[in-house]
């Protein structure tokens, strides 16, 4: 496996840019851009692995590995505390824990932002 394995590379297409946009959350900033998804995907490995050699070549220490992580399905949001009242209130309303009420509203703005796929 190589280095550059260990890190989430993801290919979008952005509407705002009218191209595909690469990018690697956690090891580098900024991204590639291009016409062609495969050859954005290319240029993004190719960026990968130099910020890896960048690292190394400054004797900083990798970032954490973002691919294959495993995830717990639970993590804590600060929401404030009107907030906090007003999501309380909703979920009373409609019979619901908060947990279950603030993770069908999540799951429902996925789907609204065409990201449950």
């Amino acid at each position: 496996m190589k280095k550059s394995d260990r890190y989430l590379k993801i290919v979008e297409w952005s509407e705002e840019d009218h191209c595909y946009i690469g990018t690697c959350p956690g090891l580098m900033l900024g991204g590639v851009h291009g016409d062609d998804e495969a050859e954005v995907y290319r240029e993004l490995c190719q960026a990968v692995a130099e910020w890896i050699e960048i690292y190394e070549q400054n004797g900083e220490a990798l970032p954490d590995a973002t691919a294959g992580k495993d995830y717990s399905g639970k993590f804590v949001l600060r929401v404030g505390k009107n907030l906090h009242k007003e999501l309380t209130i909703g979920a009373l309303r409609h019979g619901k824990s908060l947990n279950a009420h603030c993770l069908h509203l999540l799951k429902e703005a996925q789907v609204r932002c065409g990201k449950n796929k």
